[in-house]
């Protein structure tokens, strides 16, 4: 459509007025193409292209899944710690002279310390791999590079929007001149106070019609900067929005990963349990009485009264 428009930045706006029949490209989606068109100040008060903002959330996402990744890590050296200090403890020999069947028992949950800390070295190996390593690897080195090009390519198609609108302004200040230029010689013309001034005229009427076509084909020009720009902002945009929602995507499926993991360290710690409970079940005092009588017995004749 045909907007009333004013310039920011050397980008062309419709004015406030006019701007209410805009149609956003994506109604009700939020989209990255339709809320970055202008440009912002940062707390420092440098100026920021909407672009850039959509930059910044590409390169702080990646930031973040590094320190997710390490924040996995240190949570794998609690681990592996943990495995370490249960297993140090499993081989101690504390109470190893318990008898029967509540020594079996014993024994067992001392064992259970050893087979608890394979499974804590198992959640950890996994963690490692399918959940630390897919998140350092996730938009390798050349992520920091694409963004880069993606960058320097949209600012350069503004550099261009920027100097086609000086020259605008330059042309626009050209014909200004002329048809000023134009009129005094028109009024020289009335009070008759030049004789050539009609072949006059004629010169200064054509340089000013030419100043107009100028300015036509600069604004032609400046037109085609500014859609060029916005082209390559649309579809640019909508490759960082993809490459955003494939970011929260697959970091939700390696979070995930590590909640299923760790469901299952629970399940196999408590299987680790079984056996002790088992023992536990069996533990029987009478049965340890006469196993450990059979071998310490001293002699089972009973004092008799002494007779004359």
């Amino acid at each position: 459509g045909c907007y009333r428009s004013q310039s920011i930045n050397c980008v062309t706006f419709p004015v406030p007025a006019s701007a209410l029949e805009q149609q956003l490209l994506k109604p009700s989606e939020w989209s990255y193409c339709d809320y970055f068109w202008a440009d912002k100040k940062d707390p420092q008060g440098a100026t920021v292209s909407g672009f850039e903002v959509l930059l910044q959330k590409q390169l702080k996402g990646k930031q973040m899944q590094k320190e997710m990744a390490e924040f996995i890590r240190e949570r794998i050296k609690i681990e592996e710690e943990y495995a370490k200090n249960l297993s140090k403890l499993s081989m101690f020999p504390m109470a190893a002279q318990e008898e029967g069947t509540l020594g079996e028992a014993w024994a067992q949950l001392k064992k259970s310390l050893a087979d608890e800390a394979e499974v804590h070295l198992k959640f950890s190996s996994k963690l490692q791999s399918e959940v630390e390593k897919p998140l350092l690897t996730f938009r390798g080195d050349n992520f920091k590079k694409d963004m880069k090009k993606y960058d320097h390519h949209i600012a350069d198609l503004r550099k261009q929007q920027v100097s086609r609108y000086a020259a605008v302004e330059k042309a626009r200040k050209a014909l200004a001149d002329r048809q000023k230029d134009l009129e005094v010689k028109t009024q020289q013309l009335e009070i008759k106070l030049s004789n050539k001034t009609e072949e006059d005229i004629k010169k200064a009427r054509r340089k000013s019609t030419q100043a107009g076509d100028d300015l036509m084909r600069c604004v032609d020009l400046y037109n085609q900067a500014q859609s060029k720009w916005f082209e390559e902002m649309v579809t640019t945009s909508l490759e960082l929005e993809r490459l955003e929602v494939e970011r929260v995507e697959t970091i939700q499926q390696l979070l995930r990963q590590y909640t299923t993991l760790r469901h299952e360290t629970d399940m196999f710690n408590q299987s680790t349990l079984e056996p002790v409970d088992q023992l536990l079940q069996s533990v029987d005092p009478a049965k340890d009485r006469e196993l450990w009588v059979k071998e310490h017995k001293t002699g089972d004749l009973r004092p008799v009264d002494m007779d004359i």
